[in-house]
């Protein structure tokens, strides 16, 4: 009998052989229908055999539908359970006595494994404690059988169904090895994944149009598809935001450095004036220095910050702002809307523009 079970953001996969209450119990990043299958065929692995049948919760996504109350397994799960030899079974609706043994089992996991840990750093640490923890109770007497689990399963493998010699390999999605510029390469497309797992193997499977790569069963990167050739990035694996390059800017002349010890501000405005192609720019910039003679630094910073804002890269302009003063605009976010009283004109009725009134 197999289950799900979520508790604290934590995907619970449980599954329990009816005769030997031989408990299994890992965790995924999902619920879909290869996480599914990929728990159980690694069931399928520890128990060392399959049994005849499998009864499993009317989960969705191992069912293709319903008819007259009889549950139709999906595709992917009939080649599954032909590719193993096990007739897939369903639980009755709302029937809790039909799958009470795999629920007691998602409760005992929930109280005893997951509560206590208070979380885990990553699906494959939990996983870990989860194989240590079902070992340790599959050690104990069963409080039903009043028996051992695994003890009974020494004597239960005798009748499971053998393994399949070629079986699928134990994955979600496609194999990728991590480049040196840390992505994978899928569908003739690249894919960003975090710089840590540069070198390394990680999965990658396409859902819908979502792209997912996963690491010892635990989702790094999501991405949408992208076209053949294309680049799919996240600015996340590199640290943060990718910063375009700048050319530097190297003062020649004394009015250069004269005028770029203004400070950024200066800077700014030397890239947007250039950007805008502003012609005698050199010497636009020297008489913007002398004006600092007569005006001060402090209220030239400003009147240059100022001409940034407005675009405004002529001398003539700056100085035009500094004369202006206290008096020139003020850029700033748009505010609320400007209410205003005003008066009320008089008004009268469309009757008295009717012919009769105009005659």
């Amino acid at each position: 009998m197999i289950d799900w079970g979520t508790e604290a953001g934590v995907q619970i996969f449980c599954a329990v052989l009816a005769w030997s209450r031989y408990r299994f119990v890992r965790f995924a990043s999902d619920q879909r229908r290869e996480t599914t299958l990929h728990r159980l065929a690694e069931c399928f692995e520890e128990l060392g055999g399959v049994p005849a049948k499998v009864l499993a919760d009317r989960m969705g996504c191992l069912t293709g539908g319903t008819v007259a109350n009889v549950v139709v397994p999906n595709a992917e799960y009939v080649r599954f359970a032909t590719h193993f030899g096990f007739q897939p079974d369903f639980c009755e609706a709302a029937d809790p006595e039909s799958k009470g043994v795999v629920e007691a089992l998602v409760g005992y996991a929930k109280r005893d494994l997951v509560v206590p840990a208070g979380g885990w750093s990553s699906t494959g640490e939990a996983n870990v404690a989860a194989t240590a923890w079902c070992t340790e109770v599959n050690g104990r007497v069963h409080s039903e059988t009043m028996a051992v689990p695994a003890e009974r399963l020494s004597t239960e493998r005798a009748v499971l169904r053998p393994l399949p010699s070629l079986r699928p390999p134990l994955r979600h999605g496609e194999l990728r090895k991590v480049d040196r510029l840390g992505t994978v390469r899928f569908g003739s497309a690249r894919y960003s994944v975090p710089a840590r797992l540069v070198g390394r193997s990680v999965e990658v499977a396409a859902h819908g149009g979502t792209v997912v790569i996963s690491h010892e069963d635990a989702e790094v990167a999501r991405h949408g598809v992208v076209a053949p050739g294309e680049v799919a990035l996240d600015d996340a694996h590199y640290g943060g935001k990718v910063t375009r390059p700048t050319r530097a800017i190297r003062p020649r002349s004394p009015s250069e450095v004269a005028f770029l010890a203004l400070g950024g501000v200066a800077e700014a405005f030397l890239r947007a004036a250039a950007a805008a192609g502003t012609p005698r720019l050199a010497g636009e910039l020297a008489e913007i220095v002398a004006l600092e003679a007569s005006w001060g630094k402090v209220a030239l910073h400003h009147a240059v910050e100022r001409a940034v804002g407005f675009r405004r890269f002529k001398a003539a302009d700056v100085r035009a702002i500094l004369r202006a003063g206290a008096g020139v605009p003020t850029v700033t976010n748009p505010g609320a809307a400007l209410l205003l009283d005003l008066p009320v004109a008089p008004t009268r009725s469309l009757d008295a523009y009717a012919l009769e009134q105009v005659r």
